[in-house]
């Protein structure tokens, strides 16, 4: 599955040719370059490693610095793998732009690092209902969990049982989104919904439509 790299910049609408008003999610989309790749003979599987977003050069390390070199480029901040995809006709050190793997109207699929919302409850974390009307002498029990296990059997409380802690600032894939927009002269696009993460978040972006660059 072809795909490249972006980031987050925002939402904003347009309208199609019918005149509606469609929620879209603005890209950037840099030019991507090809620091590595991988085939089944040196390396077991096929895929194709990009990187994208300047780095200060003293930020880097010697060995992320001789791989950048390897591959005639500078230093990245983002580096990641697209599996099965191997694009025809580009070598290592080239770059991929938006238009050589993305067209209007090809169904894409966006993962990203959601929005971390710290220590949570059980009624924002899990979506609990509450304990329904508050009583005299009820206080602010009613977003409480509720019991979460019995006492004499099973004594213990269940592995994954769904309780107060830590939500979001996870991995997660939105999937049928598709192309509304490609904007080469900026490198942005506009992809229809909207997709995980903050303004500035960094995106995987893949193209559902066709597996290999025209």
């Amino acid at each position: 599955m072809s795909g490249l790299i972006g980031k987050k910049i925002g939402m904003t609408n347009v309208f199609d040719e019918l005149g509606r008003s469609i929620a879209v999610t603005v890209i950037e989309v840099p030019p991507c370059v090809i620091s590595q790749i991988k085939t089944e003979e040196s390396d077991g599987y096929n895929a194709v490693q990009l990187a994208a977003f300047d780095k200060r050069e003293k930020s880097t390390t010697n060995a992320l610095k001789g791989h950048f070199d390897k591959a005639g480029t500078e230093p990245k901040k983002y580096v990641t793998e697209f599996r099965d995809f191997i694009p025809e006709g580009f070598e290592l050190g080239d770059e991929l732009n938006a238009e050589d793997v993305f067209t209007v109207g090809d169904l894409v699929d966006v993962v990203g690092i959601s929005k971390g919302r710290g220590f949570t409850g059980v009624m924002k974390r899990h979506n609990f209902g509450g304990v329904g009307e508050a009583t005299h002498g009820q206080h602010d029990r009613q977003r409480a969990p509720g019991a979460i296990g019995n006492a004499s059997d099973p004594s213990r409380v269940f592995k994954g049982k769904k309780m107060a802690g830590r939500s979001g600032n996870e991995r997660v894939k939105i999937q049928n989104l598709s192309v509304a927009k490609i904007f080469p002269e900026s490198n942005t696009i506009l992809v229809t919904g909207g997709v995980p993460g903050r303004n500035g978040g960094y995106l995987k972006i893949f193209n559902k439509s066709t597996s290999e660059v025209a």
